[in-house]
């Protein structure tokens, strides 16, 4: 799988055959909108960990665009459909065989709403495994010990955990995830987007390999491959 780095916590995960877009906030990302070209990333699925506007904000116009599939909660697809979007519901536990790979609603501890105030459900986060390699997107999310079943679920090559602290982990507890969840390589995201989540990345690199892992910090635009 190919992963691009979209700012803030968006990614395109390119797989053999599907491209998946993980929670689009590009337009209204001052550091990404100059970067990254919606009409460009032409997603046949779109993956949401929960309904906040800094993880929903670009959903319908990529949407509207690429006739996309979006997966997630019950509550995010349905508000979804309703707009008449085409959405495939899931919930905490759920897995599920699709034609771009096996994906599994994982448990997160934060919260979910849309910004007019409709309830988005139970935040979550996913794993994903196509190609014989398996992500794990944490999605928005405090430290939690539901992320010591990961592994045996799937053990993932790769762990896409958040770093800003504040409103999720900060960086002590995104090592302690990724000892809970196995996995020695860590993209970190939901970090330096705005104030209150501005981190010093170098210490956080320092972290992590003082802990025996490599955080991985592409910059907005840039790939990489598992």
């Amino acid at each position: 799988m190919k992963i691009t780095f979209l700012g803030h916590a968006a990614l395109l995960i390119e797989t053999e055959s599907h491209r998946l877009v993980v929670d689009p906030f590009i337009t209204g990302n001052e550091l990404a909108r100059d970067k990254i070209s919606l009409q460009d990333l032409q997603p046949d699925v779109i993956l949401l960990t929960h309904a906040h506007q800094d993880h929903v904000l670009d959903v319908e116009a990529l949407a509207r665009d690429s006739k996309a599939q979006i997966i997630s909660n019950y509550e995010i697809v349905s508000y979804y459909q309703n707009k008449g979007f085409e959405g495939h519901p899931m919930n905490h536990g759920g897995a599920r065989e699709f034609e771009f790979g096996w994906l599994k609603y994982v448990n997160a501890v934060h919260t979910s709403s849309f910004a007019d105030g409709t309830y988005g459900g139970q935040p979550g986060g996913f794993l994903l495994r196509s190609g014989g390699k398996t992500i794990y997107i944490a999605g928005d999310t405090a430290l939690h010990m539901d992320m010591k079943l990961i592994p045996s679920f799937a053990k993932p090559d790769l762990a896409v955990l958040p770093i800003g602290d504040n409103f999720t982990m900060g960086i002590a507890d995104a090592v302690q995830a990724a000892d809970f969840v196995e996995c020695r390589h860590v993209l970190g995201v939901h970090y330096n987007t705005f104030g209150y989540i501005a981190i010093d990345t170098d210490e956080a690199a320092r972290q992590f390999e003082a802990a025996g892992k490599k955080l991985l910090l592409p910059g907005i635009g840039e790939a990489l491959n598992i």
